[in-house]
């Protein structure tokens, strides 16, 4: 799997701003700076793990989906977990 870089400082700011805009949770007690730092060490964790994550996929799926279609699918059941992606049967 080829690895994707950590985010730059900029792309850090702008997943920040995109996510305050989307989120639909109150942040009482939280700032600004402390949610920044909650995107740098987030974003930490995915450049130090990608490669069990990647390890832990099955094959064929591993072999053959692009490092965007594995990326999507962390977000996709990560964001059903959180409760803010649902089935059509839901």
């Amino acid at each position: 799997m080829t690895l994707m870089a950590v985010l730059d400082p900029v792309g850090r700011a702008r997943v920040l701003a995109q996510w305050m805009r989307d989120l639909d949770l109150p942040l009482s007690g939280l700032t600004k700076p402390d949610l920044a730092a909650a995107v740098a060490a987030t974003d930490d964790w995915i450049e130090a793990n990608q490669s069990s994550y990647n390890t832990a996929l099955p094959q064929p799926f591993r072999g053959t989906a692009s490092l965007a279609l594995k990326t999507l699918l962390f977000c996709y059941v990560a964001m059903r977990r959180a409760g803010k992606l649902r089935a059509e049967e839901d």
